[in-house]
């Protein structure tokens, strides 16, 4: 069975509902998120719109991600490491290769690849002001 590309909002809501799913199941990733999501249908549609904003630029994603992973940093003693966005990112990969291929299944690659280096780092500088 061939695999299609991620193409409408319910395609995104697929990939970060499974996605999610394996995170909140990690023994290292778990405990950080299921103890800061407090509602997570409402946190999954907040991620599926901020996904849809990242591959299709159609629709308005309201948030700050960077402030919110350094609030988390900060209230789990400045634990998150490297090795906590490594795991991200394979879980990642591993559910985009599950589920799609094609253009915008690597895009979701890239960016996802972008955004975690570029989050770690904002992370670690903000442990220094």
């Amino acid at each position: 069975m061939s695999k299609k590309d991620i193409k409408t909002r319910e395609d995104v809501f697929l990939l970060v509902s499974e996605f999610y799913e394996k995170v909140r199941k990690d023994e290292t990733l778990g405990p950080f998120f299921n103890k800061t999501i407090k509602d997570w249908p409402a946190h999954l549609d907040h991620l599926t719109t901020f996904w849809e904003s990242s591959l299709f630029l159609k629709s308005k994603f309201n948030g700050n991600p960077l402030e919110a992973h350094t609030k988390v940093d900060k209230v789990f003693n400045h634990s998150i490491t490297e090795l906590h966005f490594g795991i991200w990112l394979n879980l990642w990969f591993q559910t985009i290769n599950e589920l799609f291929e094609g253009d915008y299944a690597e895009n979701a690659k890239r960016r996802a690849r972008k955004m975690g280096t570029f989050m770690y780092m904002n992370i670690f500088t903000s442990r220094n002001t």
